[in-house]
């Protein structure tokens, strides 16, 4: 599978809509050197933080992800062809087809043990839920904590504040989906 390339991505969009490094960085309230290292494939962002610079552009993450790769008329897809959306070595996230074009992400998550979506809790305008397929993940939603096992599920409304982290020392895997997409 080829993984997409952020950084290549990130400097593609900077230009396309004519930022300066230092003008994105002002406006994402973050420093011109993050950005340069990030565009150069020297430091990996986090979803939270790549969130964070596009809210400077402004571009959601699935058009950010998307880049023009997948027909929306596509409706099989092999392994190799889900587009990553995470360069973090503890978590990955591969999204089947283009999101924006079907209102609904549908996402093959992987966490690796202490994969962590973040101390910052989460929180956007969408529905989702998921699947555990393999190992456990701990997820708090609001003021509840559970640790879900192979089998089980989860369904909640993404303005309440969420956080998910790997605790155990195997590999959690979960299918999710997300409408409207995670922006």
């Amino acid at each position: 599978m080829d993984k997409f390339n952020v950084g290549d991505r990130l400097k593609q969009v900077r230009k396309e809509y004519k930022l300066s490094q230092r003008e994105l960085a002002r406006r994402a309230g973050i420093t011109n050197g993050t950005i340069s290292l990030i565009e150069k494939n020297q430091n990996s962002p986090s979803i939270a933080m790549l969130r964070k610079i596009l809210e400077g552009i402004p571009m959601d993450l699935s058009a950010f992800f998307s880049a023009g790769e997948h027909a929306k008329d596509k409706v099989f897809f092999k392994p190799n062809e889900l587009t990553e959306l995470s360069n973090d070595n503890l978590l990955s996230f591969l999204q089947v087809g283009d999101a924006k074009h079907h209102n609904l992400q549908i996402l093959k998550e992987t966490y690796h043990p202490g994969g962590d979506t973040g101390k910052t809790m989460l929180r956007h305008l969408s529905t989702e839920g998921g699947i555990v397929t393999k190992g456990c993940i701990e997820l708090t939603v609001g003021d509840s904590t559970q640790v879900l096992k192979v089998g089980d599920c989860y369904l909640f409304d993404s303005t309440t504040p969420h956080r998910f982290r790997n605790t155990s020392d195997e590999i959690c895997e979960i299918i999710s989906a997300c409408s409207p997409p995670y922006v």
